[in-house]
């Protein structure tokens, strides 16, 4: 197992030892789920969380988990930051995807020095959105690049500092049947127009709504490769990014999952509408498919988190993450996805009538839950790329 990763904080006051094992057992990461809890009905139906929200999340240390230590941040061991993923996953999927996303500086890492230098001057707690496909073109001018065009799914883009879109271009000069570089253009969220788009089932709080910029000029210092190595020289900026993409949307279905499990024995001794009917806890469907859940939910967990941690130490040894060890990171994501999803569909299916109520939580666990499986990063593709990795064969061009 991987020793508990700690930091010490200073600010002129004496140092305070950060423990990030210890950080969903703060009070401020306490008030964040009990707000949370609190209020994620509202969030169902203006479609977005707040900046309020956002702001206990700041406080929580979620969106400097991501930021590099020598702007302040945390810098984050990816497996600490996942269980604090997980945990809001249990109480609002919604709430967990948005979370999530203070993992997204990873991504902005990839940018000059001297970009993060201005994003971070006010402080480590900035939070990046990304909506970054479909990728437009952009035009090569001196300096940087021209680029018109309208992205989708910017999660959390309603409270971000700062706004990522996708581009491809090529640089001046270059042959014409050259396949264009895809980059990320960053700028500050209000200088990008936010198109309210997003009218969905499951996911509904997380307002991953559309972006759009016309004839907007990105200077080269806000211009990186996607999915790049960080230019930071420290552990976290060398994680496999792509890998850690699939990682937090997938904790959010583990959460979710718990949070079936949870509800399930909440109603396992419920009386029954019909006279004669037994209660669920006396009935042997119910219980053996709860106890198949919590197997099945644990399981998948243990992958995951192993897999995560068996990369962090590969870091910690000073090696590179190894390609083998990346495939695991996507296979277990992968399965955590999918794995939580069925968890919930069981849970759902064994708890009775009184599932079906729009107002049940469950419905909000099942349609969240399903949602995730749809990311790119955890759909049904990535095990058939990850099994030619493991056969031995050559990985797909920009897996893992």
């Amino acid at each position: 197992m991987t020793a508990q990763q700690s930091i010490a904080v200073t600010s002129g006051e004496p140092a305070v030892t950060v423990d990030f094992s210890r950080l969903t057992q703060t009070p401020e990461f306490d008030r964040l789920l009990a707000e949370i809890r609190a209020r994620r009905d509202v969030f169902e139906r203006q479609r977005h969380i707040p900046k309020d929200i956002v702001a206990l999340m700041k406080a929580a240390r979620i969106f400097r988990s991501a930021t590099p230590a020598r702007f302040g941040g945390d810098a984050m061991a990816p497996h600490h930051f996942l269980k604090m993923v997980d945990k809001i996953g249990t109480v609002d999927g919604s709430a967990a995807w948005v979370a999530a996303f203070g993992s997204a500086n990873t991504y902005t890492a990839a940018l000059p020095v001297e970009a993060q230098e201005i994003m971070y001057a006010d402080g480590p707690d900035q939070v990046f959105a990304g909506g970054l496909h479909p990728v437009q073109e952009a035009r090569r001018v001196p300096g940087g690049w021209q680029v018109s065009g309208r992205w989708k799914f910017a999660s959390g883009c309603m409270a971000a500092d700062w706004i990522g879109v996708g581009i491809a271009g090529r640089a001046e000069g270059a042959p014409v049947d050259e396949v264009p570089k895809v980059m990320m253009a960053v700028a500050p969220a209000d200088e990008v127009e936010i198109i309210e788009t997003w009218d969905v089932s499951g996911m509904q709080g997380t307002g991953s709504h559309d972006t759009s910029v016309t004839d907007k000029f990105y200077a080269d210092r806000w211009i990186c490769e996607r999915g790049a190595p960080g230019v930071i020289d420290e552990p976290l900026y060398r994680y496999p990014a792509l890998a850690y993409q699939a990682q937090v949307h997938a904790a959010c279905n583990l959460g979710l999952a718990r949070a079936a499990i949870e509800y399930a024995k909440s109603v396992s001794g419920a009386a029954k509408i019909m006279v004669g009917h037994s209660r669920l806890c006396d009935r042997g469907y119910f219980l053996s498919g709860l106890a198949e859940c919590e197997a099945r939910l644990r399981a998948a967990r243990a992958f995951f988190y192993e897999a995560a941690e068996e990369a962090w130490d590969m870091l910690m040894a000073g090696d590179p993450v190894s390609l083998e060890q990346t495939n695991l990171l996507r296979i277990s994501a992968t399965n955590a996805a999918h794995m939580g999803a069925e968890v919930v569909q069981q849970a759902y299916r064994i708890s009775g009538m009184g599932v079906i109520a729009r107002q049940s939580e469950m419905q909000r666990h099942l349609r969240d839950a399903m949602v995730v499986t749809q990311h790119a990063a955890v759909t049904d593709i990535t095990m058939e790329q990850a099994g030619r990795v493991l056969a031995g064969l050559e990985p797909p061009r920009g897996y893992p």
